[in-house]
């Protein structure tokens, strides 16, 4: 089995998508920009706030002082409203409370702001994660592999015996980026296709098939 699991936030262990959604297009309508479907913000998340902002915002807009008066009337909306549709992917409940069982150490690093990562953790899976990280300033965010060598290192762990698992390629590219094997999850923000062509290791259709990687290694191959 793996011992230690670090688990991508946004499009694996909750679907977000639509709180996410519904804030950014609050401020292009504020503004008069054009919105965005659901289905286009599926590709605008995944490296951090600023590049949300970027990407839902006008090319004009795409200074660092813009887009941080962007994150400003962005984050303060999204704070208030992040659980209005959030909620947890079927069968990811079930799946972390037979992880814990099963003694696995379980982190999550995300990309979104760490000062609201921890609330968020803990209001959707109380007393799971040993472990919780988010994007901070001044540290690179996914795919760069500092803050999960970080987490790795608070959580006594060594590449061989930790597994990362995200929905996209940021997340798969970051496990490359650290050294570690990847799981790819199907029901998630981004496609099959994508996660193929990034190079995951494993992919997962259901949280059942992530528990049977974790616990017993992929078919045919018992991990120790």
């Amino acid at each position: 089995m793996y011992q230690y699991v670090v688990f991508d936030l946004d499009g694996t262990l909750l679907n977000t998508i639509d709180d996410l959604a519904n804030a950014g297009n609050w401020v292009c309508r504020n503004h008069g920009w054009p919105v965005h479907s659901v289905e286009e913000y599926k590709r605008y998340v995944g490296n951090g706030m600023s590049r949300l902002a970027e990407r839902f915002s006008p090319e004009d807009w795409h200074t660092p002082e813009r887009v941080r008066a962007i994150l400003d009337e962005f984050m303060p909306y999204y704070n208030a409203h992040k659980g209005d549709r959030t909620a947890p992917y079927p069968g990811v409940c079930e799946l972390l409370k037979r992880l814990k069982e099963a003694g696995v150490t379980m982190a999550v690093l995300s990309n979104k702001a760490h000062s609201l990562v921890p609330e968020i953790i803990e209001g959707y899976f109380p007393q799971t994660f040993a472990y919780v990280q988010g994007a901070v300033d001044g540290v690179p965010t996914k795919p760069d592999p500092t803050l999960l060598h970080r987490l790795m290192g608070k959580m006594g762990a060594s590449a061989e015996n930790v597994l990362f698992v995200g929905d996209s390629n940021v997340d798969i590219r970051t496990a490359k980026n650290g050294g570690l094997t990847s799981c790819g999850v199907l029901w998630g923000f981004r496609s099959q296709a994508e996660l193929e062509e990034e190079g995951a290791v494993h992919l997962a259709r259901t949280p059942d098939e992530l528990e049977a990687l974790i616990l017993h290694g992929p078919v045919g191959e018992e991990r120790i």
